[in-house]
């Protein structure tokens, strides 16, 4: 009993530093705005986009606007998905398995992140019809046609018998 209670209270207080670490993070990475705000780990895709698109820098400033804005409701979506990643975690402790409790647990989890991906097609939406340029549009749109392609051609070879079971 004594190892179970020193085995969860080591695994909080590693969930506590890498918190701190996380906040400490994104405290740093609201101080530095401007340009290197867009190209860091935590903007890396934006950061990419706004290069390909070749983004002004008012045009920037108005996207970090409207994420600032979309903030308010991703906020309680990601402490829930949070949440259930530690509820997630403590079900299945030790080798522990309920397929009920965990299925309650997956399907809170799609639940939440269902309505995250709303909440980014929403923001794409609003970036695409609010700021982006028409020049911008077309880039934009070949890009993810490009992506599309790349998903297609992985579906494809997922959709192929695989040769491994063929050699068995």
């Amino acid at each position: 009993m004594k190892t179970k209670f020193r085995s969860v209270a080591i695994a909080l207080l590693a969930l506590v530093m890498c918190g701190a670490a996380t906040l400490s993070y994104a405290q740093e990475s609201n101080q530095n705005q401007g340009a290197t705000a867009w190209s860091g780990h935590r903007h890396g895709h934006m950061g990419y986009l706004a290069k390909q698109l070749n983004l002004t820098d008012a045009q920037k400033a108005q996207i970090k606007t409207m994420v600032k804005a979309q903030r308010a409701t991703l906020r309680p979506l990601l402490q829930q998905m949070g949440q259930n990643r530690l509820a997630m975690l403590n079900a299945t402790a030790s080798g522990a398995f309920d397929q009920a409790k965990v299925t309650a647990l997956a399907n809170q989890q799609a639940q939440i992140m269902a309505q995250l991906n709303v909440e980014k097609a929403q923001l794409h939406s609003q970036i695409y019809n609010q700021v982006l340029t028409a020049d911008q549009k077309a880039k934009a749109d070949q890009l993810r046609q490009e992506q599309i392609n790349r998903i297609n051609q992985r579906l494809q070879k997922l959709s192929q018998p695989s040769t491994e079971a063929a050699t068995q």
